[in-house]
């Protein structure tokens, strides 16, 4: 008898956690995957799947920076339509790789304007040629050389070059009202970052392309990161950009010191952490390495 009772009571705990489970998924999968984080009133930040988007919604209309990939574009087109029925004015480019520009084609037909560098421009369109997607590309309809300005609203927008680091067409996007700015992929925040020597990238001059920035802006500015290691915000002060500029000084001196001691690049690439910045952690190290490693070469 205890036994029939064990195993009835057995078998109705095991189906209630198997339908408990179920449902326990069925709404984890119901979660929406990105996230939204409003730093103002009008000015958020959206994060699902490559680089951060700002957006500022206002009377006037909607503005955009970078566009991740056209169905995360989607996801945020979506959200901002439940919180206005204001056009889109602007949307702008950081720079030409695919996770910021790639969604660009989402706001077709909806957005007044493009935005980017010259060389962002150039870059997005020879990436499409050589991928043969050129039909899925949005490409900016206005380009600028030194500097750019907007007046959305309350908030003045101005978009900064001041040469080469990642690629040779980064820009930092300032939202002069609220001081806060977009440095897209000229910031990564405890990640490894990707520089795109074929696009131009040089990290010697992305040194000081971070100086020049930082002395551009004040000390109450707020930036946003294109990119964050898990646990690690893309919101950042001053303090923390410098802190990437150093990380890529030391991985030029690193870089540099192995060379000279006659180090391969194959040995070279065993290092696992950038001497002198070590919260630089996890996959990807190899790819500031050889950057640095073809920079300081010539090959």
């Amino acid at each position: 008898m205890q036994r029939r009772s064990f195993i009835k009571n057995t078998a109705f705990t095991l189906g209630a956690l198997a339908l408990f489970n179920q449902q326990t998924l069925a709404n984890l999968l119901a979660e929406p995957t990105w996230k939204i984080q409003m730093l103002t009133d009008d000015i958020g930040m959206f994060t699902e799947r490559g680089g951060t988007i700002l957006f500022m919604v206002t009377k006037k209309g909607v503005v955009v920076v970078d566009s991740q990939f056209p169905d995360t574009a989607q996801h945020l087109i979506e959200e901002i339509k439940k919180k206005t029925t204001k056009p889109f004015r602007l949307l702008i480019n950081t720079h030409h790789h695919g996770d910021h520009s790639g969604g660009n084609i989402a706001f077709k037909g909806m957005v007044q304007q493009v935005v980017a560098h010259a060389n962002s421009k150039i870059n997005q369109e020879a990436a499409a040629i050589k991928q043969k997607t050129e039909a899925k590309q949005l490409y900016p309809d206005e380009t600028f050389t030194d500097s750019w300005s907007k007046k959305v609203g309350k908030e003045k927008i101005r978009l900064h070059y001041f040469g080469a680091g990642h690629t040779n067409g980064d820009c930092f996007v300032h939202f002069e009202h609220s001081n806060i700015v977009h440095t897209g992929d000229l910031v990564f925040n405890r990640r490894h970052p990707f520089v795109d020597k074929t696009a131009g990238a040089n990290i010697s001059n992305w040194i000081q392309v971070l100086d020049t920035a930082t002395q551009k802006f004040d000390n109450n500015t707020i930036y946003i990161s294109g990119h964050a290691a898990t646990g690690y915000e893309n919101i950042l002060k001053k303090d923390e950009v410098l802190l990437f500029r150093d990380y890529l000084g030391n991985l030029l001196t690193f870089t540099g010191a192995a060379l000279k001691a006659g180090k391969t690049k194959e040995e070279i690439l065993k290092a696992t952490e950038i001497p002198g910045s070590p919260g630089w952690k996890g996959d990807g190290i190899s790819r500031p390495l050889t950057a640095a490693i073809e920079e300081l070469t010539g090959k």
